[in-house]
């Protein structure tokens, strides 16, 4: 594991570097398609300095995390579905932004056609787990050390996961920073859990996750020169899925990811709050809107959930600590 370790920080350091090369000639190439982010008219008025800013720079993180991880894993099959699972997300991600910021439709791609390619990768991506990786289906139960074994139940349970854990991502990325810098965290997370149950190739693909996300923040952290767009979100979201799927993490990742998991939790609050009662639980959601719209400047909410990520991250380790 020794050699494995050091391997990842290696492909972490790639990563970084595959970034910071990117961003001098991919910004100003995306200025120049004028894929600009456009801005919800009920946000905070503050964001409307943000229209404009390049967006789909999820690019970048997707290149780099691919360069690293085929560089020092290229031969895993492990490693190999993940980055799978990212590009198919990632592909989702990128459709919408294209017909966003391109063809000009604000709403994208429509929400039962979203849904429908995130089943159909989430479904195909269960059936390599267990069929081609051998992974089983089991899964980890975090603080008590138990393993219990789903049967067929597997299968609905992964697909919700991968579902979850993308979507949640895609709702984190409002804020210069946030989804990046929170992925950053969980992606060390995992790949200590990777530590944890032996999976040394798998640790490289969490730390080329990590770098990328490291080194796209240097571009993204605010005020953003680019935005990672659902091209970003959505691969980022399913690479962590992946990485907590066959690490059989995927309970764990709903400590580990509880940023992910508030953020989707008040956007579901509010709209059943809203059809059953017209009254609003927030100011605005997804949660970090809320905060915002309180009056909280964007570099302070970014601060604040990057830190209670961290605190969830130590708070999912320590569940995990007894496995392996």
């Amino acid at each position: 594991m020794h050699e494995y370790i050091i391997n990842a920080w290696l492909a972490a350091g790639v990563a970084i570097l595959v970034s910071l090369a990117m961003g001098p000639f991919m910004i100003p190439f995306l200025t120049r398609l004028k894929v600009g982010q456009s801005i919800r008219e009920d946000g905070p008025q503050r964001h409307y300095v943000k229209a404009g800013t390049p967006t789909m720079g999820g690019i970048i993180i997707i290149t780099a995390i691919m360069v690293a991880s085929f560089l020092f894993a290229g031969n895993s099959k492990e490693v190999l579905s993940a980055v799978l699972v990212m590009l198919a997300f990632g592909g989702i991600g990128f459709w919408d932004d294209y017909i966003k910021v391109v063809l000009k439709r604000s709403l994208g791609l429509r929400a039962r056609e979203k849904l429908i390619l995130q089943l159909l990768i989430s479904v195909i991506f269960g059936l390599l787990l267990v069929y081609y990786l051998g992974r089983g289906t089991e899964i980890i139960i975090p603080f008590s050390g138990m393993v219990i074994d789903l049967g067929y139940l597997y299968f609905p349970f992964v697909v919700v996961v991968l579902l979850s854990t993308a979507n949640g991502a895609n709702l984190t990325d409002g804020l210069d920073g946030l989804a990046a810098g929170v992925t950053f965290f969980v992606a060390i997370a995992l790949g200590v859990i990777c530590i944890m149950t032996s999976h040394g190739n798998l640790l490289i693909f969490s730390g080329a996750l990590a770098g990328a996300c490291l080194g796209f923040l240097v571009f993204n952290r605010h005020p953003a020169r680019v935005f990672m767009g659902d091209t970003g979100s959505m691969a980022i979201g399913g690479a962590v899925a992946a990485l907590a799927a066959i690490s059989k993490s995927e309970i764990a990742l709903v400590i580990i990811g509880g940023v992910y998991v508030i953020e989707t939790l008040s956007v579901i609050l509010q709209v059943i709050s809203f059809q059953t009662t017209r009254k609003r639980i927030f100011l605005m959601a997804p949660l970090h809107h809320h905060f915002e719209l309180r009056g909280w400047k964007e570099t302070k909410v970014v601060k604040r959930f990057c830190l209670l990520s961290l605190g969830f991250v130590i708070l999912g380790l320590l569940g995990m600590k007894n496995i392996g």
